[in-house]
């Protein structure tokens, strides 16, 4: 199969991304793997998406070894003049089988707003020209905030404000007994994350107002249960992503006194045993999953409760390897190539939403 990865931008990749590293899978498994930047792509006159890529090059010794090769070309023009080891090529749906939109629009929203939701756009042409679109677009175009979260069943979820209003986080504030935490709608990493307790009241207002000025405030009940970290858990095709009779997951934990576990703020992956509890928030998300077409996602758990489900960008799956002793990124590109298998037997009968979830 022929499949392209759409980052935010090649040179902001690192080593350790799920990125990476499932496109140098592909390429391991026979396939024709390319690694782009949302910036790269386009719209072409003949109605079909394109743009300019680094193919995953047969020989490569490692992931590490990839990524280099391709941040050192694509500041080609700025580091020197010699002649770069790999090459932009031309991609385009008129030739692909699959487009793994793997970009977090978070991350663009100060330097680049333009990028936010460029790689939903250009998803949805691909999906209208037959390549099948992983997560599903329009079940992207819905999730640009994380206010796509209260969709899913209270049961999983914490109590929740999302509000621009100081009175009303205020009044959520006293009835959750002084305690909640505080983030931006949009955003991700841990950036802007505050919780507010009893003897910082005082500061409720001014937090309230920091975040406000970018967009509207989520508000949460704090969980006791965070500050033992949080528990990063993947799912595809609707279910926990399992490999050796392993589920893929990880503990984050955060030996300072900050209670985010984020990996970006000094969290650090520790092993974790799977709980019945969290088997049952993995179930209770299921059907929504599969209406929506969320072909890989990851879930933030703390406790009986879902902090987050992020379906953008999951990261942390060479973590989660690590911690349970497998790996897990050969087990998503062979479900991958399942769907390449069911769209060429039904010859396009089936829309991209069920060929995205469909195992």
């Amino acid at each position: 199969m022929k499949i392209a990865f759409i980052t935010n931008e090649i040179l902001t990749e690192y080593p350790s991304y799920t990125t990476v590293h499932l496109a140098y899978q592909a390429m391991k498994m026979g396939h024709e793997a390319y690694l782009t930047g949302v910036g790269e792509l386009s719209y072409l006159p003949n109605g079909h998406m394109g743009g300019m890529a680094f193919r995953v090059e047969e020989g490569v010794e490692s992931p590490e070894l990839m990524l280099q090769e391709m941040q050192e070309a694509d500041g080609h023009d700025i580091v020197d003049t010699s002649e770069p080891k790999v090459k932009r090529t031309a991609i385009t749906s008129e030739t692909l089988d699959v487009l793994f939109i793997r970009n977090d629009p978070s991350k663009d929203r100060e330097n680049r707003p333009w990028a936010q939701s460029a790689g939903v756009v250009f998803g949805k042409i691909a999906a209208r020209n037959g390549v099948i679109v992983l997560n599903d677009p329009d079940a992207l175009h819905n999730a640009l905030n994380k206010m796509y979260f209260q969709h899913f069943p209270e049961l999983v979820r914490p109590r929740t404000v999302i509000s621009r209003h100081l009175d009303d986080i205020r009044r959520f504030y006293d009835d959750c007994n002084q305690q909640i935490v505080l983030k931006p709608l949009q955003g991700s990493g841990g950036k802007d994350v505050f919780m507010v307790k009893g003897p910082d009241a005082d500061n409720l207002g001014q937090i309230v107002e920091t975040i406000g000025r970018s967009g509207f405030v989520i508000a949460q009940e704090y969980l006791p249960a965070a500050a033992g970290g949080d528990t990063r858990m993947f799912i595809v095709n609707g279910r926990p992503l399992e490999n050796d009779g392993k589920i893929a997951c990880f503990q984050r934990v955060n030996e300072s006194d900050d209670f985010r576990s984020n990996m970006h703020v000094g969290g650090r992956p520790t092993q974790v045993d799977v709980t019945d509890e969290m088997l049952r928030l993995a179930e209770a998300l299921r059907p929504k999953v599969i209406e929506d077409g969320l072909f890989m996602i990851g879930l933030d758990i703390v406790g009986d409760k879902l902090m987050e489900i992020n379906v953008f960008s999951p990261g942390g799956m060479m973590s989660a390897g690590v911690q349970q002793e497998t790996e897990f990124f050969s087990t998503v590109i062979k479900a991958i190539e399942k769907k390449v298998y069911y769209r060429k037997i039904y010859n396009g009968r089936l829309n991209n939403a069920s060929l995205a979830i469909m195992e």
